[in-house]
């Protein structure tokens, strides 16, 4: 069954703690690589495939994104952009709430983590998967030497997800595949967040909705994404990213 998806929903409410002082005064969203936000670097990836109308989740010193979404509205008027702010702090399922109304009436969307930083070909890949494939979430997945930073994905042969683990003790992983922060979904994720309870951190956590999903039957898949990514977690981090990512040449 073909969508005709158009809208994203990008999660950029959260400081980024480990990354120390770096993000005292700025949210990590809008640390600059390769000249300008990460944010940016997604809008702009997003934007180049036809999804062009995005809400943006802020939290976290959410000035400093809603005065760069005026500006770059400003730069490119057939681009929206849409804030809307996280009341409080309680967890990436709990950011997605507020974009409810923003995409009850699609067919699909795309939402994702607003700090994550990888090739912009893997954009097209998964909005044209996105597009196409039947499902009732779809997640993307880079591959790693050990998920234990993020979360651990299952697969079957054919792709579909069977197991999430979110931060699993290192070592512990039978897979390699990485939950890699960009999904697609039916406005149906929406009955699964609004059951979630507080987790042991006093989170609403995105991944444990997506748990109950697969244990659902849902149609839960995915795509792998490939190249450079990193979800710039440390100081570290940062710096390999200022010096190894490469934005698309612009004509």
């Amino acid at each position: 069954m073909a969508r005709d998806i158009r809208k994203a929903v990008l999660l950029a409410a959260g400081r980024g703690k480990r990354l120390g002082t770096l993000t005292e005064r700025m949210p990590k969203p809008m640390l600059a690589v390769a000249g300008q936000p990460l944010l940016g670097h997604i809008v702009d990836a997003l934007a180049a495939n036809e999804v062009r109308d995005i809400a943006i989740v802020t939290g976290y010193l959410a000035s400093h994104i809603d005065d760069w979404c005026a500006r770059r509205v400003r730069a490119d008027p057939t681009l929206r952009l849409t804030t809307m702010h996280q009341p409080e702090l309680n967890g990436t399922g709990g950011a997605m709430l507020p974009a409810k109304d923003f995409v009850l009436e699609e067919a699909g969307f795309i939402f994702g983590w607003g700090d994550i930083l990888m090739d912009a070909e893997n954009y097209a890949r998964f909005t044209q998967s996105a597009r196409a494939q039947s499902y009732d979430l779809l997640l993307s997945i880079n591959r790693v030497r050990d998920p234990w930073r993020g979360g651990a994905v299952y697969l079957d042969a054919e792709m579909r997800v069977e197991r999430l683990v979110e931060k699993p003790a290192p070592g512990s992983s039978t897979t390699h595949w990485n939950n890699a922060g960009l999904f697609a979904a039916t406005p149906r994720l929406f009955d699964y967040l609004a059951k979630l309870q507080p987790s042991p951190r006093g989170e609403l956590e995105l991944p444990e909705a997506i748990a109950k999903m697969i244990a659902d039957r849902c149609e839960v898949r995915a795509v792998d994404v490939r190249g450079f990514w990193s979800d710039v977690g440390t100081p570290k981090d940062l710096a390999s990213a200022r010096k190894l990512f490469k934005p698309p040449h612009r004509r």
